[in-house]
């Protein structure tokens, strides 16, 4: 069974860190693309961060150069770093998986940031 488990997220201050990390139960993990979406109330779910198979990495604008995405192979887990962190942050941020060839996707459960000002 496909588990995507994210963890880290949680209540701090502007201009606060945080890092969040995605635990994958998934054959071939190091094929797949991996991405952070966030989705704040009342608003579409939007993509943050990608990192494909080797390691080439996209932001969206309002997250460039505050945050850094990164994985771990060989512990099938993906990391975001989140700095400088603004109310505008706040949402549940969810962890993708694709893997075009054979179309498939997977999301977590996703796990809830909060940046009061």
């Amino acid at each position: 069974q496909v588990q995507l488990v994210e963890s880290g997220g949680g209540l701090v201050q502007a201009g606060g860190s945080l890092r969040l990390s995605c635990a994958a139960s998934l054959s071939f993990f190091s094929g797949y693309v991996m991405a952070w979406y966030r989705q704040a109330p009342g608003e579409q779910r939007e993509l943050v961060a990608s990192i494909t198979n080797s390691g080439s990495t996209k932001y969206a604008d309002s997250v460039k150069g505050r945050f850094t995405i990164s994985r771990d192979n060989a512990k099938s887990t993906m990391y975001l770093q989140m700095n400088s962190l603004k109310p505008e942050d706040t949402a549940v941020y969810y962890c993708n998986a694709l893997l075009p060839a054979f179309r498939l996707e997977y999301w977590g459960q996703g796990t809830q940031v909060t940046v009061s000002s």
